[in-house]
């Protein structure tokens, strides 16, 4: 009975594992592709020669798209981490003090009912816009949901038998959260960082397709689309759809393993 759902795991894990080992060696074998121009060959449809056309300046487009898409992998993978680590420190320092709960449970509250996308655009263009920029910025803003989740499991586990023999012991708090409390909310840190992962992506394209992300002469994802919104009329399909769809197909791969992971967790 539980052979399925075990292959369909399985199935996941190996899309997600060929997705994370083509994406990683693409600037091995891609090379200068990206970047490189064929001005007898601009706005090319697909075809055998130009597998996913050409844009205005004759570069490929099928490996502008893949780099765009090694690009935003490891933006929001950089993203993602950063939000997990700045969730575990505030719900671990909320464990430390009454006061201090309070204080992230505010910080939390607060960044929950600011509009996600104004406080990112308000973040990365304070920041002066770049991949660092953007990193730091959907980082900020991705973190409370999971915070809140992490604070209610060290909440639940404040009070559990062995913790309660710790204190008689003597020890500190700081002592229990880092050595009872912390071990058992990591495999919450590995789900919550992998659903964040696909949220990190899709923002860090939307804030380079409005202008404060990654730098333009960068072959982004986001880049790729504010560019076909200029050609997209004259008939160009090709120069949206392709970016488009690899973006969906990547963001739609990473949260169905995540989704598999948290199960199995």
């Amino acid at each position: 009975m539980n052979s399925q759902p075990r292959l369909v795991a399985a199935g996941y894990a190996g899309v997600f594992g060929l997705l994370v080992l083509l994406l990683l060696s693409s600037s091995l074998w891609l090379g200068d592709s990206p970047l490189h121009m064929q001005f007898e060959a601009r706005l090319m449809p697909p075809s055998a020669e130009h597998w996913l056309g050409t844009d205005a300046l004759g570069r490929e487009l099928w490996a502008r798209t893949l780099a765009g898409l090694a690009l935003s992998f490891g933006v929001g993978l950089s993203a993602a981490l950063l939000g997990t680590l700045v969730a575990l420190s505030l719900a671990s320092l909320a464990m430390l003090s009454p006061i201090l709960d309070a204080l992230v449970s505010l910080l939390i509250d607060t960044l929950l009912s600011v509009p996600h996308l104004i406080l990112l655009l308000l973040i990365a263009f304070a920041l002066g816009g770049g991949t660092q920029a953007v990193i730091i910025a959907v980082a900020l803003t991705h973190w409370p949901s999971l915070a809140r989740l992490l604070r209610a499991e060290l909440l639940s586990l404040r009070n559990a038998p062995y913790v309660a023999i710790s204190k008689g012991f003597g020890k500190r708090q700081g002592f229990i959260v880092w050595h009872h409390l912390l071990p058992h909310v990591l495999p919450h840190c590995l789900v919550g960082a992998l659903l964040l992962f696909p949220h990190a992506i899709l923002h860090e394209a939307a804030l380079t397709f409005l202008g404060v992300g990654l730098d333009p002469t960068q072959p982004a994802i986001g880049v790729l689309l504010a560019d076909a919104m200029r050609y997209l009329t004259g008939g160009y399909w090709w120069l949206g759809v392709f970016p488009g769809l690899g973006l969906l197909l990547m963001v739609l791969a990473i949260e169905r393993f995540a989704s598999m992971l948290r199960k199995a967790l």
